[in-house]
């Protein structure tokens, strides 16, 4: 079993995918669909079965019509955050590209638990549209 795909709400998908694609790393996918009008939003690829979505913020309540969503509203809003698990020096290469481009980081103390174990390097960070990110490396 794998995670498909994570949506985050943005409030310009073509400028969330230009960060994720040119600050983050991910591939994009469907960007030029998206930019002719061909696809409702961009994703960009975290690995060979990941992707994350970027949905504009004003179509929630379409999509919350569309999954059937009832009570507190979840379309539109924001989850805590996603974590994207990469190598060192994929994680200082970021944190480089995001001290270029005066994105804060916050460091988190090591050891942090995740899917693989113990992180050995690990921060969060926003993205343009408020979304938070945590990166982590694990060596061995």
């Amino acid at each position: 079993m794998d995670i498909d795909h994570v949506v985050l709400w943005v409030d310009d998908p073509s400028r969330a995918l230009a960060f994720y694609v040119d600050v983050v790393g991910l591939v994009a996918v469907r960007g030029e669909e998206f930019a002719r009008g061909e696809a409702p939003f961009p994703s960009g690829r975290v690995g060979e079965r990941t992707l994350v979505d970027l949905m504009a913020r004003g179509s929630a309540e379409v999509v919350r019509a569309f999954t059937g969503e009832q009570g507190e509203p979840a379309a539109g809003g924001r989850l805590n955050h996603v974590c994207l698990a990469m190598t060192r020096a994929e994680l200082e290469g970021l944190r480089a590209r995001l001290a270029a481009r005066g994105v804060a980081v916050t460091e988190v103390p090591v050891p942090s638990f995740g899917a693989r174990g113990l992180s050995t390097a690990s921060f969060y960070f926003q993205d343009p549209d408020g979304n938070v990110v945590e990166v982590r490396a694990y060596d061995g």
